[in-house]
């Protein structure tokens, strides 16, 4: 039985979660339909538009994502840091650009006088505006709302357009936020819809590709900071070259059609996470289908586990098969 979304989420453990929306009909959310000819592709900008409005809405950063042809992958970063900041009217001007909150809220926000009581209640409106905007479940809500309505219009119908539930799962420690961020980064190369990351239309590699190309980083996704250090700024515990060059080799080699291999001696990132070249292949290609709920290193889910009283399982599938059981242990536990 599925568990509520509020059972799955622990800042306590991590900030970092890899959500996925899956459409639920024939008729593809972007790309084109094979029976109707009709293209939909038009579609996918939509859905990046709308989910990188919201990172400047939200105190959620966007990680990674890639809009494909009838799901959506995001690598996620709730900012509690962030949010706790934000004085009453920061909260109720982000709010209400996605609601109308209330009477008394749009008054305060217009900097008109409020009687005690009103007051009372804007603070209370406020607490809870501030919750929403650091819940992933209200995120995927305001992402996938507007976009179903668009489509049903277009379409000319009624009915759901995205299954009931979106996929989370929590990503415990660098390596599985890594490996999850490249997977996703990715997939248009392992759909063969793109032949280089760069050339992946509607993801987070191409913007931050051409960012790069002028020396910057995208305002709208959550930046590079380089690896772990005392008084570290906010933002992704990589560096932005380790990172491009590793999905660029990585996608070189999903490219060619074969498991080739990555001189670790090149990419510092694999080296600081003790992964092995070979072993990171089979991370970057099969992350999605060798992994469960909780993605960490062994102590990191017995952590989790124990502090969200889950019991713990392997989930390992067919991973054994191209890897060594250490990795898999660090990797591909899931409760």
């Amino acid at each position: 039985m599925p568990r509520a979304r509020s059972q799955q989420i622990s800042l306590q453990d991590t900030p970092y979660y890899h959500c996925i929306s899956r459409c639920v009909r024939r008729a593809f959310l972007c790309g084109e339909d094979p029976v109707s000819g009709k293209s939909f592709d038009h579609r996918r900008g939509w859905v990046e538009e709308r989910l990188l409005f919201l990172a400047s809405v939200f105190a959620i950063d966007i990680c990674a994502y890639a809009v494909m042809s009838n799901h959506l992958h995001v690598v996620l970063h709730i900012n509690a840091e962030k949010a706790a900041k934000w004085s009453t009217l920061e909260v109720l001007k982000r709010w209400h650009k996605l609601h109308k909150g209330t009477l008394f809220t749009q008054q305060y926000a217009r900097g008109e006088p409020l009687p005690e009581f009103a007051m009372a209640l804007v603070e209370s409106s406020v607490e809870i505006f501030k919750t929403r905007l650091m819940d992933i479940s209200w995120l995927m809500r305001e992402l996938n709302e507007p976009i179903a309505r668009q489509a049903n219009f277009e379409d000319k119908c009624t009915g759901r357009f995205w299954e009931g539930r979106f996929k989370s799962q929590a990503l415990l420690d660098e390596a599985a936020l890594a490996a999850c961020m490249a997977y996703v980064d990715l997939n248009p190369l392992r759909a063969k819809i793109s032949q280089t990351p760069e050339d992946s239309e509607f993801t987070s590699v191409k913007k931050r590709v051409v960012a790069a190309k002028h020396q910057k980083q995208p305002k709208s996704l959550y930046p590079f900071v380089g690896n772990p250090r005392e008084n570290m700024p906010d933002g992704l515990p990589f560096k932005l070259t380790d990172y491009l060059e590793l999905v660029d080799m990585t996608g070189r080699i999903i490219r060619e059609d074969k498991r080739g291999s990555i001189d670790a001696s090149l990419l510092p990132i694999l080296q600081r996470l003790n992964t092995s070249s070979e072993n990171w292949l089979c991370i970057a290609t099969e992350f999605g289908t060798r992994t469960g709920s909780v993605v960490g290193n062994e102590h990191s889910i017995a952590h989790y586990c124990e502090s969200n009283r889950r019991q713990r399982k392997p989930y390992i599938g067919k991973a054994s098969n191209c890897l060594p059981n250490k990795l898999l242990q660090s990797l591909f536990l899931s409760s």
